[in-house]
């Protein structure tokens, strides 16, 4: 195993606020949402020279839209930082930024690089429909446009069926599996609610998120657009199963919208940095990039796989579950979070405790970035001195991310 050469360090992390699908964001192009965030990075340093930006890496999950030809590079021109700083598109579908951040911090650790703007864009409104080409010319049958919101399109038909079902029928079988039931669901969609209202309300975001300017017609948008405060279990309970037929049977479902993650439109970036750019960029570090870890499991049980990613990282970091004062998951369903944080000896009160993808919503680029920021400035305000970040992703993967806080807290 290669050692590093130095540290990597989160020295910042900014988002968007997350806008509704079809709602306050959906009016702005991910080009444009991505040159924000890379901006409001840079910005925020307040001695960084935008030229000593050694890369821009963003992770996007669609890249068939506006987001096409390397929104990471247009986003460095359309956030008017100088031509000579390169960008570079990732996807790892639902855990693009993260591995953007991962990325950033191997480049530093080896030595090719001190400063790194990581990251990533979604706009799930925006995403086209394509149009795939014909086998031969002048068909004389119908083509079939495919969305791409989400999910499957396009299938190669050399793929087994079990492997791309929904991933609301993922979710299903992952927790009809492990036990997971409906009121278990819905209780922790509303839990998800109100601590994101919470967080809101007791300032933990103002330093997280900057608000997305005024646009024509268009007002600023200052907060998560999907968080639901006023939210009940009765409310909740009220909702049909959306990937199943209703009822008490085999093959009905539990999954609901409440319990699923909304489609979101948002941007995330964070600016990871060696200990040379703490002179640099005038920024002290937040946390040291301590261990990763990225998994494969069955493509179906998508969302169990960061329970493997975290353990791998945690043992890479050479800490252990006693040692964890804070978790940031994404939140793709209720009952994927559910099923992971039941597999690891963990706190549940410790697992999202500023709200998660239920209420803040999750635009697909745009998430490992945000879990990893939102754990770092928790750290940091909890004087905690360990913590991780993980993720599930479609087509059977999860990663993990342990971070250390140096942030000058009181590490517990």
């Amino acid at each position: 195993m290669a050692v590093p050469t130095q540290d990597a360090y989160v020295l910042d992390a900014v988002r968007t606020p997350f806008g509704r699908y079809g709602g306050a964001l959906s009016h702005v192009r991910p080009d444009d949402l991505a040159a924000f965030v890379v901006g409001e990075a840079v910005r925020r340093a307040p001695d960084l020279d935008p030229a000593l930006v050694d890369d821009v890496i963003l992770g996007n999950a669609n890249g068939a839209g506006e987001d096409n030809r390397d929104v990471a590079r247009m986003a460095v021109l359309l956030a008017d930082l100088p031509i000579t700083v390169p960008g570079v598109t990732v996807n790892r579908l639902c855990g693009s930024s993260l591995e953007a951040a991962v990325q950033a911090a191997r480049a530093i650790e080896a030595g090719d690089a001190d400063v790194v703007v990581a990251g990533g864009v979604e706009s799930m409104s925006r995403a086209p429909y394509v149009l795939p080409k014909s086998e031969k010319p002048f068909p004389a049958g119908d083509l079939t446009l495919s969305s791409t919101t989400l999910g499957w399109r396009m299938v190669n038909p050399r793929m087994r069926a079990e492997w791309t079902v929904s991933l609301g029928e993922a979710t299903e079988r992952l927790r009809e599996r492990h036990g997971i039931t409906r009121e278990r669901q819905d209780e922790y969609a509303l839990r998800s609610h109100t601590l994101a209202h919470a967080a809101w309300e007791a300032g933990h975001y103002d330093d997280l998120v900057t608000p997305y300017p005024a646009a024509g017609r268009h007002p600023v948008l200052t907060r998560d657009e999907p968080i639901r405060p006023d939210t009940s279990l009765e409310r909740l309970a009220t909702l049909a199963p959306a990937f199943r037929p209703a009822g008490d049977g085999p093959g009905t479902g539990t999954v609901t919208a409440g319990s699923s993650s909304p489609l979101t439109d948002g941007a995330s970036a964070a600016l990871i940095g060696s200990e040379r750019a703490v002179a640099l960029t005038g920024l002290q570090p937040l946390a040291r990039i301590a261990g990763r870890a990225t998994v494969a499991n069955e493509p179906q049980y998508f969302g169990y796989a960061p329970v493997e990613a975290v353990e791998r990282a945690l043992d890479r970091s050479g800490i252990g579950w006693a040692d964890v004062a804070a978790v940031e998951i994404n939140e793709a369903f209720a009952a994927q979070t559910l099923a992971c944080t039941d597999a690891w000896d963990v706190d549940p009160e410790i697992v999202n405790a500023w709200g998660g993808a239920i209420a803040l919503g999750h635009p697909l680029g745009a998430s490992g970035t945000r879990v990893l920021g939102t754990l770092a400035r928790r750290l940091a305000a909890q004087g905690a001195r360990w913590g991780v970040a993980a993720i599930c992703i479609g087509v059977g993967q999860g990663m993990a991310v342990v971070l250390e806080n140096v942030s000058g807290g009181s590490p517990a």
